[in-house]
């Protein structure tokens, strides 16, 4: 007989502040990336894990062969803002916990929600091309920050997320999209520039923050089973949206921020702050 889950432990799992170290922060700061043992427990995201894995395999539409598709589809099925088609995906998507975590390492007062993003990298789904989130994003201020929450334990053969460290600071490859040539520019220009990459292993319950400026990847997956993902990306709350400099930003303008006024801050229903001292 199956374990009766508690919901209400759950919630208030979820709701419950976790302190991030003062180290923690300042390494954060200083490399643009952290990585958080032990942020979620195994009931948690084996509970909101099953819920997100059904919504995306019933909202996934991109059912080409592997071999048919680009890099990019290759790389993970990508459902967003589950929030909004899930009553129980918006309470794991609208945790205060997780959402203190980014204010935290950000110094800003609060973060609104920019949207969710579920990555699920099939069984020999290839590689994540190394890139750069905020090149995507028509936000001024660089205070935007990635939680990456694996729904399992993720080894190096199933293609767990890798950092660039400091790489936030720098102005390469700010205007590049995601792709083979993204993959190749940037690795031979981070190589060039000597910059140290973190790429190990996530334990069970371990959480990446990473900043939207910070060079990012992730290998294959060669594994059997599915690489399961779920991510939120926060900006300050009091985060300004700019003029959009490239027609992605120009589609995320009018989808993610609901076309609100340039020059205004994000103040959609699309992007409710999540958490506020």
């Amino acid at each position: 007989m199956e374990a009766l889950i508690d919901k209400d432990q759950l919630l208030d799992e979820l709701e419950t502040p976790y302190t991030v170290s003062p180290e923690a922060i300042a390494f954060y700061r200083e490399n643009g990336y952290v990585k958080l043992k032990q942020v979620l427990s195994p009931a948690v995201l084996s509970y909101y894990g099953d819920i997100i894995t059904d919504l995306v395999f019933k909202l996934n539409t991109l059912i080409k062969p592997m071999e048919e598709r680009t890099t990019y589809e290759r790389a993970f099925l990508q459902i967003m803002n589950l929030w909004r088609e899930d009553e129980q995906a918006r309470e794991f998507v609208f945790s205060k916990r997780l959402a203190r975590i980014a204010t935290d390492l950000m110094g800003v007062e609060g973060v609104r929600l920019y949207h969710d993003q579920a990555l699920y990298k099939e069984p020999s789904g290839g590689i994540t091309p190394w890139h750069a989130d905020q090149f995507y994003w028509p936000l001024a201020s660089p205070n935007t920050v990635t939680v990456w929450i694996p729904l399992q334990e993720t080894p190096m053969n199933m293609g767990p997320l890798a950092f660039a460290e400091k790489s936030q600071t720098v102005e390469i490859g700010r205007d590049i999209e995601i792709s083979d040539e993204s993959e190749q520019i940037l690795s031979d220009e981070l190589q060039s520039k000597n910059f140290a990459v973190n790429d190990t292993p996530f334990e069970l319950g371990e959480v990446s923050y990473h900043a939207g400026w910070t060079f990012h990847r992730a290998g294959p997956n060669v594994s059997d089973k599915p690489r399961k993902v779920m991510t939120m990306i926060y900006m300050d709350k009091d985060q300004t949206i700019m003029t959009p400099r490239n027609s992605y930003q120009r589609a995320d303008h009018a989808k993610w921020l609901d076309s609100f006024p340039i020059g205004g801050k994000p103040e959609s229903e699309l992007n409710p702050v999540l958490f506020s001292y």
